[in-house]
């Protein structure tokens, strides 16, 4: 009974530490979401030339809209 409590408390616990991880990881990176009317949608990471364009307008209209 208290190894299946211990094994409980481990997985509970790593699963939290990984949510953690990655939650932490991916606020760092900023990327440019374009939709279109089709339903369509186009995902720019940070470095590429398109989303080095976007970025800072982005940057510029989030910091006059607070």
């Amino acid at each position: 009974m208290r190894r299946s409590v211990a094994a409980l408390l481990g997985v509970a616990g790593g699963m939290l530490a990984g949510a953690a991880f990655i939650r932490r990881r991916s606020a760092h990176r900023e990327r440019v979401d374009l939709y279109y009317e089709d339903g369509s949608m186009i995902s720019l990471s940070n470095g590429s030339p398109d989303a080095e364009r976007l970025l800072p307008l982005a940057r510029e209209i989030l910091r006059n809209t607070r």
